[in-house]
């Protein structure tokens, strides 16, 4: 009797911990998965939102084709950082096709494109400069599709991979999530095709030439643009209405869409999201909030 009861004992022992087993790699199962969605939905390749992120890009493609100004990167650097972005750098020579390709997929909030563009002739659609040379072997489907094509400055230079409108709304990875877009380079809004290019994948706002323009003008304005647009917290269409125009071809920046959101909308600060947040959850601590910011004021 005593030695069924202790066999009893070790099949009930041993029954539950069959059940601890199982439920213990269930739990794990469920963790596990629940992690690997939480991180993928925070991956800039899997977000649906529009949420604006405090990072900027500033890609220097002119640097490669002997035009640096390390004063211009320095100055725009300096405005974006005192205002609570985080900056990353590129120089020309990382500026491929590939690199375009992966571009949404950084979670930039406001990218800088100090880089060349002109106009196809069989297109007439706008190509963004790449740092690799043009080779009628390479990226063949996407020759073939009017995604990429040649791009030369002037007749005898060296051709380069264009990135044309195509690309960037097929090609691209991901999304942008209301990206203000500042594009350097000449012809950018000649036509609103790149620019459509861009809002369709997500850009809040592109702004550019609609003419040629000069390096050192084009310079001197972005920088006066991400004062107005950054320090000085104008909206889209006072700080773009407040550049000058390139003395020599005449050409002005303009932006797109245009519409009274994009033209009233300014670069959201990271204080205010965060104030924002606070007062949604809980009305009081807002008004608190704003009775110290006002009292601040006067000291």
């Amino acid at each position: 009797m005593s030695g069924r009861k202790r066999l009893g004992r070790k099949k009930r022992r041993k029954g539950l911990s069959r059940k601890e087993s199982l439920y213990g790699i269930l739990f794990a199962v469920v963790i596990v998965s629940l992690l690997l969605i939480y991180f993928l939905l925070r991956s800039p390749l899997y977000q649906t939102s529009g949420t604006f992120q405090f990072k900027a890009a500033i890609v220097d493609h002119l640097s490669f084709l002997q035009q640096p100004n390390p004063t211009f990167n320095q100055t725009c650097t300096t405005i974006l950082e005192e205002a609570g972005f985080t900056v990353d750098y590129y120089p020309g020579n990382q500026v491929t096709v590939e690199f375009f390709e992966k571009l949404p997929t950084h979670g930039y909030g406001l990218i800088i494109l100090r880089i060349h563009s002109a106009i196809d002739p069989n297109t007439t659609a706008l190509a963004l400069f790449t740092c690799e040379l043009y080779n009628k072997d390479d990226y063949k489907l996407w020759q073939v599709e009017g995604q990429l094509g040649g791009a030369q400055i002037s007749p005898g230079d060296p051709i380069y991979f264009g990135i044309g409108p195509l690309f960037i709304l097929q090609c691209t990875k991901g999304s942008f999530h209301d990206t203000i877009i500042i594009m350097m380079g000449c012809d950018g809004l000649i036509t609103d095709q790149m620019a459509e290019a861009f809002r369709r994948k997500g850009a809040k706002v592109y702004i550019s030439w609609d003419g040629p323009v000069s390096t050192d003008h084009t310079d001197q304005t972005t920088i006066q643009l991400l004062e107005h647009l950054i320090t000085e917290n104008q909206t889209i269409k006072e700080a773009v209405g407040e550049t000058s125009r390139d003395p020599t071809s005449d050409s002005k920046l303009d932006y797109y869409p245009k519409n009274l959101e994009i033209d009233n909308h300014v670069v959201p600060k990271p204080e205010s999201n965060l104030t924002t947040s606070i007062a949604e959850i809980n009305p009081k601590i807002g008004k608190l909030k704003d009775k110290h910011n006002h009292d601040k004021n006067y000291e």
